[in-house]
C-alpha cells in the first residue's frame, strides 16, 4: 500500500501501461499466429506485412526489444519464402 502521493499515481500509471503492454503484446501474438496458420501463398504476403507491422510497432514502443523484432521478421519471411517454393 503506497504511503504517498507520488506512490499512489505511479501504482497507477505502472497498471496503466501494463495493460497497454498486455494489449500490443496480444495483437503481435496474434497476427504472428495468424500468419503462421496459413498455407495459401498469396493469403500469406498480406498475413506478412501485417504481422512485420505488429512487430515494428512493438519494438518501437517497447513491448519487444528491436533485436527480436528483426529476429522474428527474418524467420517470418524465411517461413513466407519456403511456402512459396
Amino acid at each position: 500500500m503506497p504511503h504517498h502521493k507520488s506512490a499512489v499515481k505511479r501504482v497507477r500509471t505502472n497498471e496503466k501501461r501494463r495493460q497497454r503492454n498486455v494489449a500490443g503484446r496480444s495483437r503481435l501474438r496474434n497476427a504472428v499466429r495468424t500468419f503462421r496458420s496459413t498455407a495459401k501463398p498469396e493469403e500469406a504476403d498480406a498475413l506478412l506485412r501485417e504481422a512485420i507491422s505488429e512487430l515494428d510497432r512493438a519494438a518501437k514502443r517497447g513491448i519487444i526489444k528491436r533485436a527480436t523484432a528483426d529476429r522474428q521478421k527474418s524467420r517470418l519471411t524465411k517461413s513466407r519464402n519456403r511456402l512459396a517454393s
